[in-house]
């Protein structure tokens, strides 16, 4: 179960960052491509953690 946790913990924290830094640099066209990229694994990581609960309980 902590393992659950700290996954999703971790997830969250990666999307957040993400995000933020995917609406900071906005602009420059390289940068964007990275978070969105980044953005997508955290979705994926948060997803699958979701998943991992509900399932496993």
């Amino acid at each position: 179960m902590i393992f659950n946790v700290i996954g999703l913990v971790i997830g969250i924290m990666v999307l957040g960052a993400s995000v933020y830094y995917l609406a900071k640099e906005k602009d420059d066209a390289e940068s964007k491509k990275i978070y969105s990229i980044t953005t997508g694994v955290g979705v994926v990581i948060v997803l699958a953690v979701i998943i991992k609960i509900l399932v496993a309980g």
